[in-house]
């Protein structure tokens, strides 16, 4: 069955896809026609998803540049093309006030959050984007419009990284359109210091009644990486329930209460 996505027979690349709105997005992605390349750190679960989605996978750091030539040449190798990037691989870490930052552990937030993206970009264009064109989607943050408590430096990067979507699809245009999606809260483990226990109490405090599901970002990156988002490129679409209408619905700012009293596994 054909879909209106147009991606029958194209295929990608997708960072940090063995859990959460990685595997939703290369799961999405699959349904819609489109052969996908996986990676993420756990040898196990990328394999994993790997043969769920029927693609193939390679486990490594984004921060390592060896590891992004590998699964770009992986890709083109299997596919015999690479029309998709979809950056969504990011760390939260250091999480805390800045003036408490480890120097190192911020630079590891800009190197997984911005270079790392950036280096893919770099890759899939020389490989073959700039010569048969494509799409990259990052995958940002509701947060890197605005501060937040102890998330200092993750909106910082997330902020950089919306500034590169933007500057990259002015610079690779118009062979490639590059464009970010930015979630609100969404049920990952990632996230889960912030909605574990308190789910239905975060979810009411927004105008949508409910946080994110990792399904509902897969929907909107596959949507600006397909042709029926053809005439789009450097812009930001912001899937968050309504986070930022909220003050017009509830007064509460849950989120930023949860941000304040937990904290991430490191």
């Amino acid at each position: 069955m054909t879909t209106p996505y147009g991606l029958e027979g194209r295929s990608a690349i997708v960072t940090g896809a063995s859990r959460g709105i990685g595997l939703a997005v290369a799961e999405e992605l699959s349904r819609a026609g489109a052969r996908v390349c996986v990676t993420a750190r756990d040898p196990d679960a990328v394999g994993r998803a790997a043969e769920r989605l029927g693609g193939v996978g390679l486990a490594g750091s984004v921060a390592d540049p060896a590891h992004l030539r590998e699964l770009t040449e992986l890709a083109l190798r299997e596919f015999g093309r690479i029309d998709v990037v979809v950056n969504n691989a990011a760390t939260n870490q250091p999480y805390g006030p800045l003036m408490d930052a480890d120097p190192d552990r911020w630079r590891e937030a800009f190197t997984v959050n911005v270079e790392a993206p950036l280096r893919l970009v770099q890759c899939a264009w020389r490989a073959w984007m700039g010569e048969h064109g494509g799409a990259v989607v990052n995958v940002c943050t509701e947060g890197a419009g605005h501060v937040g408590p102890n998330v200092g430096a993750y909106g910082t990067s997330k902020a950089a990284l919306l500034h590169l979507t933007r500057q990259l699809a002015g610079e690779l245009a118009p062979k490639v359109r590059v464009n970010s999606v930015s979630p609100g809260l969404v049920r990952t483990e990632m996230a889960r210091f912030v909605w574990e226990d308190a789910e239905d109490a975060l979810g009411a405090g927004l105008p949508l009644g409910r946080i994110g599901r990792p399904e509902d970002i897969a929907r909107a990156v596959v949507w600006l990486a397909s042709d029926a988002a053809g005439w789009i490129t450097g812009a930001d679409l912001l899937v968050d329930g309504g986070t930022r209408v909220r003050s017009a619905h509830s007064p509460a700012d849950t989120v930023h209460d949860r941000l304040r009293t937990r904290a991430p596994d490191a």
